[in-house]
């Protein structure tokens, strides 16, 4: 357990830094910053100057090298806009976005799990068919369109909840139902598949002519059974709601680090950025460790 452990940790290094090289890549061919932050006036001293001060008129490898070196010791750089420490900047967003995360993902389960379930029981029947297409349409849908179209609805027609920002739990209810739909549609599918694989087996068939209960042998034989696909998809759906929210906190105006992103881009704010990626690409990679770890508590045939 504690080899692989390591070893899967170990992993984490040679991801983290292909991330942060391409990530570099990309900010550097998108234009320079030095044109946002200096006055139209400027004399082209006084440009070079602040590309100087910046280490901009470095070439390429020696600003990524800079960069690398500073980003193991955890510093991102300062930003340019703000004139705060990125990582710092990106930290005081990070509750936000794990709060919206947390609770989408909760939402999704809780929706996804009875939905799925009943699908597979009911099979064929118009339970399932609405189910079905509920599904298709939660992945589908794009979120910015389902995020305004929730707001147009609960917030202006009916006035439940509020249109943007912060502060009380009715602002959580709106983005987290944008976000955890498409998830909940994904997890319904694969539930309702797995358990329709399941549901063949010989051991529910004998299960039920030992006169188990319908309710156990569906939970205990049947939906226990098919966790393994189930968890696989959930870790993927981590990805799929940490770059969602990028989408979802803009239309809600939600404080998180996906907002904090789109700003940074627009401004070219690379220190930000890539102190954003960072830190979203490391909570993706722990996620997926942890559901590895779930995989062998979930079913001890797994080994490590």
């Amino acid at each position: 357990m504690r080899n692989y452990i390591i070893k899967y940790l170990l992993q984490f290094i040679p991801v983290l830094l292909i991330i942060s090289f391409v990530v570099f890549v990309l900010i550097y061919l998108s234009g320079d910053p030095v044109a946002l932050l200096i006055s139209d006036n400027a004399t082209p001293q006084q440009i070079e100057e602040l590309r100087e001060s910046l280490g901009l008129n470095e070439p390429f490898y020696v600003q990524y090298g800079i960069y690398l070196m500073n980003m193991i010791q955890g510093d991102f750089g300062t930003s340019y806009v703000y004139q705060e420490e990125a990582l710092s900047i990106v930290l005081d967003r990070l509750p936000a976005t794990i709060l919206l995360g947390s609770v989408s993902m909760i939402f999704a389960i809780l929706l996804s799990v009875p939905l799925g379930i009943l699908s597979a029981i009911k099979r064929n029947s118009y339970i399932d068919l609405i189910i079905s297409g509920f599904s298709v349409a939660g992945k589908a849908i794009p979120n910015f369109w389902q995020g305004i179209m929730l707001i147009l609805v609960f917030s202006i027609i009916l006035g439940m909840f509020p249109v943007s920002g912060d502060g009380s739990w009715k602002h959580l209810i709106l983005p987290a139902i944008t976000l955890g739909s498409s998830a909940a549609a994904e997890i319904t599918r694969l539930i309702r598949s797995s358990m329709l694989d399941v549901l063949n087996q010989d051991y529910v068939r004998t299960a039920k002519s030992k006169g188990i209960p319908g309710h156990f042998v569906i939970i205990r034989h049947a939906f226990r059974n098919c966790l393994i696909p189930v968890i696989t998809i959930m870790a993927a759906q981590i990805s799929g709601i940490v770059g969602g929210a990028v989408i979802t906190e803009t239309v809600f105006a939600w404080p998180g680090m996906g907002q904090l992103l789109v700003k940074a881009i627009s401004v070219r704010d690379m220190a930000v950025v890539q102190a954003v990626v960072f830190v979203s690409a490391f909570a993706i990679l722990l996620m997926n460790f942890l559901a590895d770890i779930t995989y062998r508590l979930t079913d001890p045939r797994i080994k490590y």
